[in-house]
């Protein structure tokens, strides 16, 4: 079991991250979507905005402990920074619920006032950003640059478990008829399988869909600092295989939605995957698990510019 840690003081926070202003925003960028034409696409990062619930002057983009009009400025500049424009471009939410729901945005439709409750949401307008909310879960992006179609999709481990991201990409196939051959896909930073340990109702969840789940999980033993120092006060009698000392069943959520991208037709060579694990970057990323849920929400977003 993890030696559950308190949660830093903003003083001690600010030590860890030092201030920035909202002139150096840092903004992740898929290789792949990159090369693509009118694409407008990014994973934002904790680096810069107005934000001091968690240290620093940091982008926080969620509604978390945050003050809501320090968070609508981080986005405001955040929305900037991405497409270089002055003037400001729609962004569309989710009300993120770790389902299987995906939603559709048409043409004709009106710019939603309020997030979209679901997990995913696709459309073919232009002039648009679609944006999901992260913190160790998976931001994936799609894009079928032939017919102009987009989509974006938060994928924790329960949304996994309900294939919201090959859920996504069989909507796109069906409202937009995209061919799986011409989307391309990025996979944001997101926990890796190095510090994502889970528990058997997880694990039971992945066998019970998925046939190559025992593909997914690795045993690793978690190097507890009070553990090496203090063996002794961890001694169990229970009998051998029965403790709960020993090594922990670890997660690689990254590569279950990469196997569902792969499942959905998506060649492989169009799929990117940022190298950043959050727990591991707290530096630079926001997570939920390494703060101990106190901490800020980073967003996957992407568009399609006129």
């Amino acid at each position: 079991m993890r030696l559950q840690l308190p949660v830093p003081s903003t003083a001690a926070i600010r030590k860890t991250h030092p201030r920035r202003s909202a002139s150096e925003i840092e903004i992740i960028r898929a290789a792949n979507l990159s090369k693509l034409p009118n694409v407008i696409h990014g994973f934002s990062t904790r680096a810069g905005g107005f934000s001091v619930a968690y240290g620093g002057d940091q982008l926080n983009l969620g509604f978390t402990a945050d003050n809501r009009q320090i968070v609508q400025r981080n986005r405001r500049a955040f929305v900037r920074a991405l497409t270089s424009k002055r003037t400001q471009t729609p962004l569309i939410t989710l009300g993120q619920i770790h389902s299987g729901v995906v939603r559709v945005l048409r043409d004709r439709d009106p710019i939603p006032a309020k997030p979209l409750r679901g997990d995913g949401v696709i459309t073919s307008r232009k002039n648009v950003l679609l944006g999901i909310q992260v913190a160790d879960c998976v931001p994936v992006l799609v894009v079928d640059a032939k017919c102009r179609a987009i989509g974006a999709f938060h994928a924790g481990w329960r949304g996994t478990v309900k294939r919201i991201v090959e859920r996504g990409v069989g909507s796109m196939r069906l409202v937009f008829r995209c061919r799986p051959g011409d989307l391309y896909a990025a996979i944001g930073p997101c926990i890796h399988s190095c510090c994502y340990a889970v528990g058997d109702e997880v694990i039971g969840e992945f066998r019970s869909q998925f046939y190559y789940a025992d593909e997914l999980f690795s045993e690793v033993y978690d190097r507890d600092p009070i553990k090496e120092k203090y063996p002794l006060l961890f001694l169990t009698a229970r009998a051998p295989g029965h403790s709960n000392i020993g090594p922990q069943k670890h997660l690689d959520l990254l590569e279950a939605n990469r196997r569902q991208l792969l499942d959905a037709g998506l060649p492989d060579a169009n799929i990117w995957a940022a190298k950043e694990c959050t727990s591991c970057r707290t530096d630079l990323l926001f997570s939920h698990r390494r703060e101990a849920g106190y901490t800020g929400r980073m967003m996957g977003v992407i568009g399609l510019m006129g």
